[in-house]
């Protein structure tokens, strides 16, 4: 009989708090919910406190709404994280690649209209952060403040090539051991008990004992030519030049980052108003290795109300 691991997504929080210093007493007030897309498919999200959601955090490619446990934890306050399609709990996209900012951000949106319509910020990683320009420009009245976490229009497949070279690994994994080994030779800067949690939030076990990402289920729906190594998202720089809100990029100066000078500059040249802030000791994924600098940041960028 295959053993199994248990997994219950609520009960990590306290590994979070004792691995960044956070005070801790007791689970964070989370929930899970999903939203009703219409047209058969739900979008999945954390739900974080009871008050109204002053923030809407969009995860990166390949990645799952608990990315964001330690940042939130750390802001304390009342957010919305969402599982765009494909990824996490939600359900595959209507038709095409989950990489497609603007068919993401189309049912983001609808998402963001249910749980959080009056959010102060949307705050937005890598892939999630082309997926809010996209929400930014078709809805601004959604995107009140924009966030971008180590991403600009001008990441490309050369840039992400490691990124995109792990998420383009094997399909599944014979066991959670190789799953976990292969998570930690592409994440040299995490810790080991960081990753393993994220393993569990964003892989599931099969009957015979393998693992298989969560996102990679809806691989066979998109072309090979359809994926992060060959989309170009420079269309979305208009979108950048459009959008009228106050404008943020943190970007990680690590060698993990997809962030070059030159995409910096252009952003800069595009909105010369936009506030960049260089994070010394991140790489691509600032609320992995620096979660306590990035809320902080968020705190500074979208103030509490």
């Amino acid at each position: 009989m295959t053993d199994r691991v248990a997994y219950d997504e609520f009960s990590y929080f306290h590994e979070n708090a004792a691995e960044y210093g956070l005070p801790y007493d007791g689970p964070p007030t989370v929930r899970r919910t999903t939203v009703d897309l219409g047209d058969g498919r739900n979008l999945s999200a954390l739900v974080w406190g009871t008050d109204e959601p002053e923030l809407v955090l969009v995860h990166g490619g390949a990645q799952n709404a608990h990315t964001w446990d330690t940042v939130a934890m750390a802001l304390g306050r009342s957010l919305v994280a969402v599982d765009l399609p494909g990824h996490g709990h939600s359900d595959g996209p209507k038709e095409g690649a989950t990489t497609d900012p603007v068919s993401n951000a189309a049912d983001v949106a609808v998402a963001v209209q249910a749980l959080a319509p009056n959010a102060l910020g949307v705050v937005g990683m890598s892939l999630g952060g082309m997926t809010s320009i996209a929400l930014a420009d078709a809805h601004p009245e959604l995107v009140r403040r924009l966030l971008l976490v180590d991403v600009t229009p001008g990441v490309t497949g050369n840039k992400a090539s490691q990124i995109i070279a792990f998420v383009n690994g094997p399909e599944s994994f014979p066991s959670f051991d190789e799953i976990l080994e292969r998570t930690v030779q592409f994440n040299p800067t995490r810790t080991v008990e960081s990753l393993r949690r994220g393993i569990l939030h964003n892989a599931v076990q099969r009957e015979d004992g393998s693992w298989v990402w969560r996102h990679a289920r809806h691989r066979a729906m998109q072309a090979p030519e359809e994926g992060a190594a060959k989309r170009d998202f420079g269309s979305l720089w208009d979108m950048v030049s459009r959008y009228s809100g106050p404008l943020m990029l943190a970007r990680g100066m690590r060698d993990q980052s997809v962030v070059t000078d030159e995409d910096e500059a252009e952003l800069l040249k595009r909105r010369p108003d936009a506030r960049v802030e260089h994070v010394a000791e991140a790489g691509h994924s600032l609320q992995g290795d620096t979660p306590l600098e990035l809320a902080a940041l968020i705190d500074d960028f979208i103030p509490r109300p």
